[in-house]
């Protein structure tokens, strides 16, 4: 008997049998790491290309995720990435978290308690 097959008699369907590829592959399996336990956070890369974005990074925020944005789409657009990172930064003060810049193109946003140290230490 192979692991599939133990596998299927664990989940009570050795009768019909299971088809592993089909299950590994569904919607419920989507946010699954079977080879790590899961983690209290992550760091998601996010691009930002509209202020619809904004929401979703809110809410990453606010599942304790650190975001890395991806504003290069946005700097065509001054404006609008102004008023997106205006907002997020907003938000960020709001919720005790915090927000820095890394590069011309790249934002770090960070859920409550954790804070990026802004400034470079000079070595000796």
């Amino acid at each position: 008997m192979g692991i599939f097959d133990k596998l299927g008699n664990a989940m009570g369907s050795s009768s019909k049998g299971i088809n592993i590829e089909d299950y590994m592959n569904s919607a419920e399996m989507e946010d699954v790491d079977v080879l790590h336990e899961p983690a209290d956070m992550y760091i998601k890369p996010v691009t930002a290309s509209s202020e619809s974005d904004a929401e979703l990074i809110q809410e990453e925020i606010s599942k304790g995720n650190i975001i890395l944005l991806d504003i290069s789409e946005l700097n065509k657009r001054p404006t609008t990435r102004n008023n997106i990172i205006s907002k997020l930064k907003t938000y960020c003060d709001k919720i005790n978290g915090d927000i820095g810049q890394i590069d011309e193109s790249r934002v770090l946003l960070t859920p409550s308690k954790v804070k990026i140290i802004k400034r470079k230490k000079s070595s000796k």
